[in-house]
Formats: C-alpha cells, structure tokens, sequence
C-alpha cells in the first residue's frame, strides 16, 4: 500500500511538472507583449517611456531574462511559496489567489456536493426501477444534460428566473458569512450550471454500474432474506457498484473547477475562474501559470483519492 501510494505521489509529481512546462510555454508563445497591453490599459503611451524606463519594467518582473530562467525562477518561488507578482494589479498572486480561491471553493464544493448526492440517487433509482416511466423521464433528462453547454445553460436560466421571473439575482458573490440566505440565492444558478454535466453523467454511469450487479447471487440471497428495499440496495447493491462511480466523481472534480472559468464569467462572479479568464486575455504570465498549476494539484489530489479508497470499497482489491 505505500509502495503504491509513493508510486502515485512520483507519478503527479511528473504530471505537475510536465503542466508547469506546457502553460509556461504556451503563455510566452501567445501573440502579443504584456507590458505593452499594460501600459495601453493604464492610459500611458509608449511613446511617453523611455527605453531605460521600458527596460527597468521589464528588470522588474523578469522578463528581461532567457525563457530557462524565467521557468527556473519561477519554480524556484512556486517550491518557496512565492507565486510571483501580477503585471496588471502589481501586487503578489499569492494574495489575489487567497482573495479568490474561497470563493471558487464554496461554489465548487457545492456543486460536487449535488452532483454526488443527486447524480447517485438517480442512478439508483434508474436502474431499481428499469424499464418503468421514472427511469426512461431520468435517462431522457440525463443524455439532454450531457449535451447542453454549462455557459449556455447559464444564459438561459438567468433569463428565466432573473429577467422574466424575478426569483434570482443575475450574478454576483455574496460570503455565506455575511449573509446566508442572499449568498445561496446568488448561488444557485452557478452551482446548477457547475452541476449539470456531473449528474447526468453520474446518473448514467451509477444506473449502468448498479445493473451489473442487480441480478449476483449475493442480490437474489438478500432478496430472499426478506431485506427491506433499502436495506437491499444500499447495504448490497450500491456499495458493490461504487468503483466506477468514484472513479467518475473524481474526474467531476476537473470538470467542476475547469467549468468555474465559464461560468464565473457569465454570472460575473470574482472567483479564480475569471481572475484566470481575464489573465489569459492581459497575458498576465503568473496569474495564469498559478492559477492552472493550482487546478492540476487539486485534480492530482483527488485522483489520488479515487485510487487510495478502491481498496476501501472493495477489499479484494491489492495494491502491488
């Protein structure tokens, strides 16, 4: 087991790596000059610097250097905890992560939360109750969830229950600590739409997964017992059909915080997704480097996860 679990902490160590690598790169072969687009936003000119002035810029957030040292200075402050400094808001991005990666946290947290909760319950309900009107209603509403953009499902509930409805703001962050009832309202619409994908996709995969082992003999002997339904699905059925359930929930979580960069967007939230969406569009390097470096150590971790509670879920399972 703990051969196993230091094989899996080496191997997201190189994943990292190799992540850190590709945004660094990709970053600096995007079209355009940071501090140029800085400048212009910040209502100089150019023409109003002089090139001792551009150059001292340039010293001051490192991008005088080779390409080799700016990746090496900058994986030398990531492992010192140092993120870097932002080009456009001139401050730490430590600080601006610590701002928003709460706010990120709460509404995907929620998200996982319901897409767990309700992503199993119907898929179990689906497949104790196959072939009746529930299961085919589920299955319907499920496939239409897999195929309907996250962005787009935002856009059309914000018309119908803010603009035409009046029952929901349209966006914005209100803390859970300052005001519960106001910040659930807010939050509503954004977790649905984070949620979406997950519990369709979570539906279909427990509904398939608990067939497979509705019809074991272990099934047929609980039945036969007099167990309650309950008792039977839950204690039985579930239980032994969680594997490719978890292995899914655990992708969820890339897909929930990846969709927060959308999302966030269209409900004008300030989170790291759309810190992340307006970095991308300023070339703001470190910004973006620590904010995708952050989403690659929490998928690693929750992959990690997966594979660590298979042998909880199945005792048959060995790790060599």
């Amino acid at each position: 087991m703990i051969a196993y679990i230091t094989r899996r902490i080496l191997l997201g160590i190189l994943i990292l790596v190799l992540v850190t690598v590709m945004v660094f790169l990709v970053m600096r072969l995007l079209p355009g000059d940071p501090l140029t687009l800085f400048i212009s936003q910040s209502q100089m000119s150019l023409g109003q610097l002089t090139s001792e002035q551009l150059a001292e810029l340039r010293h001051q957030f490192g991008l005088d250097k080779p390409l080799m040292m700016q990746y090496i200075d900058w994986i030398g402050g990531v492992l010192r905890g140092n993120l870097g400094k932002s080009i456009f808001y001139t401050t730490e991005v430590s600080t601006l992560m610590a701002e928003r990666m709460p706010v990120t946290l709460y509404l995907g947290v929620l998200a996982f939360v319901l897409s767990s909760v309700l992503g199993i319950l119907f898929g179990v309900v689906c497949a104790v109750r196959r072939g009746k009107w529930i299961d085919a209603v589920i299955t319907v509403v499920a496939n239409i969830g897999i195929t309907i953009p996250s962005f787009w499902f935002g856009i059309l509930l914000i018309y119908v229950f803010s603009l035409q409805l009046h029952w929901l703001p349209t966006g914005g962050y209100v803390s859970p600590f300052a005001d519960l009832w106001e910040s659930l309202r807010r939050a509503a619409m954004p977790v649905l739409c984070l949620a979406l994908f997950p519990i369709a996709s979570l539906t279909r995969q427990t509904r398939s997964s608990v067939l497979e082992v509705i019809k074991q003999d272990y099934v047929r002997t609980a039945w036969a017992k007099g167990l309650s339904e309950r008792m039977v699905v839950f204690r039985h059925m579930l239980k032994n059909s969680l594997i490719p359930v978890v292995t899914v929930m655990g992708v969820q979580v890339s897909m929930i915080f990846g969709g927060s960069v959308l999302i966030e967007t269209v409900f004008n939230i300030p989170g790291m997704g759309r810190l992340l969406t307006q970095a991308v569009f300023q070339h703001d390097y470190m910004i973006v480097q620590a904010g995708v470096l952050i989403v690659a150590v929490v998928v690693v971790l929750s992959n990690l996860i997966v594979d660590i509670s298979y042998g909880w879920l199945d005792p048959r399972i060995r790790y060599g």
